[in-house]
Formats: C-alpha cells, structure tokens, sequence
C-alpha cells in the first residue's frame, strides 16, 4: 500500500506541477497543509487513491483545479465551486475588499447588494465580514444554477447566514422594489467579456459557463445596465463598485460620468491593469 509521500509525488510526475499536486492530495486526504505535512508516511486508502486517480485524469484532460477539487478559497470563505459558476479569482477579492471599505461606513441598519452573485463569493464575504447586527446582503442572479450554489455556500457561513437574502432575475429585476433609493453598496462582477476576444483563455472558454463571462457591445452591454440603473437604487451617498475588464477603463468611466454618478474611480489590480469600477450616488 502506497504513503502520502509516494502518491504525492506520482501524482506531481503525472501533472508536471508539485503545487497542484499538493492540492489535490491534501483534498483526497481531507487534511489541510499543516496536517498533511505530518501524514506523509501514512498509507493510502484505496477510496482516497481511487479520488486521487479521478482528480489528476480530470485536470489532465483540461478541466480547471477548482471544478476538479470542487472547493476554492476565496478571502476567508472556502466555497463550493463548479461549472454551475465562475472560478473565484484574486482580483475579485479585490472587488470585495473596497465593497467592503464602503459598506463597513454606511450607517445602520446597512444594506449591500452582489448583482450577478455567481457562487455568492463576494456577497457572501460581505455577509461574514460585516458586523452581524444592522447588515442585509442580497445576493442575486439570473441562473438558478448559480443561486444553488450561492445558497449552498451561505448555508456554510455560520451566523452571518442568517443576514443574507436571495433573488432571481436579471440584474435589478431580482429585487425587492422597497429597496429602490436605499441601498448602500451596489457591488458586482458582471460578465465583461467579449464574445470575440482572443485573449480569453482557452480553458476558461471551455469550462467556465458562458451565461457568466460574454457580453454585446464589445464587452459592455452589461455593465451599461448595472451602471444607468444604479442610481435609482442607491441612496444618496451609495456607491457602485464594479469589476471590469482590463481594457474598459475608459469607457467604463464615460458610462459612470453619463449616469451622473460622481467620484469615479478606475482602479488597477495587483497586476497594475485596470479592474475596478467605482462612484457615488
């Protein structure tokens, strides 16, 4: 019967890469880094071995880490992740941290809105990190699909759960109208890619769903309509934050100005692209 060590490294040979390796070990194994550290002598259950086998046939044949481990981090939040949704990337936690920023100085009782939640990573993260008392988060999206997975992951937040509301349709069609001039954070990451776009990589192309990535008019036909509708749901004072592409920058700023939304701001990821959308109401 084979150790940890022993399959750890057939399956880093088998994968050319020592560090997805170590992922898809330690999730067999159920064992964080630490713990796993410690178990490489112990031996391998024919169960573990055989997931171990099912994960690395998985991702040779093209299919991205997250969807193969079905699980990513995302800030503090381990979510459930697959081809129902978008894969949590760092430049979205970014996203969520100056949603964040704002939503931590709206007065009480707050609320915050996630258009387009897809696996509910940044409103979900809103809704853990924010104080439990005086918080709402909705979380909405057009594809059931998506909202099962988002209910999922709310249902693994512990208390903050409880903070969370869910609705379907398209962008603010899936809300309540009570909430209309008085939200606080309007925060999302719309699909801003377009359908032509020979940057987009191909894995993502094939794996990732569609509904969440392409968008008409270059990209955009999106996010105009979260930015033109923003301002009849803010409050005075509300902000949009909103990720975008990386070549939008200039256009995305018309669309905040041609609303009348005030203090826009282009801000560059840890890439030093531009990434991030955001005004006042």
């Amino acid at each position: 019967m084979s150790t940890w060590r022993e399959v750890l490294a057939d399956t880093a040979a088998a994968l050319n890469d020592s560090r997805e390796a170590r992922f898809i070990c330690e999730h067999a194994a159920g064992l964080d880094a630490g713990d796993f550290a410690t178990a490489l002598e112990e031996s391998v259950t024919q169960r573990m071995g055989l997931h171990v086998h099912d994960m690395v046939r998985r991702r040779l044949a093209g299919e991205p880490l997250q969807y193969v481990m079905g699980r990513w981090a995302f800030r503090h939040l381990d979510l459930l992740v697959d081809s129902r949704v978008l894969i949590p990337r760092p430049e979205t936690e970014l996203v969520a941290e100056i949603a964040l920023q704002h939503a931590r100085k709206a007065p009480e009782p707050r609320v915050v809105v996630d258009l387009g939640t897809g696996s509910g990573a940044i409103g979900l993260s809103l809704a853990f990190e924010l104080p439990l008392d005086g918080t709402t988060v909705w979380l909405t999206d057009v594809s059931n699909d998506a909202l099962d997975v988002a209910r999922a992951n709310a249902a693994g937040i512990g208390r903050a759960g409880a903070n969370v509301r869910i609705g379907g349709g398209s962008w603010y069609e899936a809300l309540p109208v009570h909430l209309r001039g008085s939200i606080d954070v309007i925060v999302s990451n719309p699909p801003y890619i377009a359908t032509d776009d020979p940057e987009l990589a191909r894995d993502v192309a094939d794996h990732e769903p569609a509904l969440a990535l392409f968008a008409g008019d270059h990209g955009l036909a999106h996010v105009q309509t979260v930015v033109s509708q923003a301002p009849a749901w803010l409050r005075v004072g509300g902000v949009l934050v909103l990720e975008i592409g990386h070549r939008q920058g200039d256009a995305v700023r018309r669309l905040l100005t041609d609303a009348q939304l005030h203090d826009v701001e282009i801000r560059r990821d840890l890439a030093g692209r531009d990434r991030i959308a955001l005004a006042r109401r």
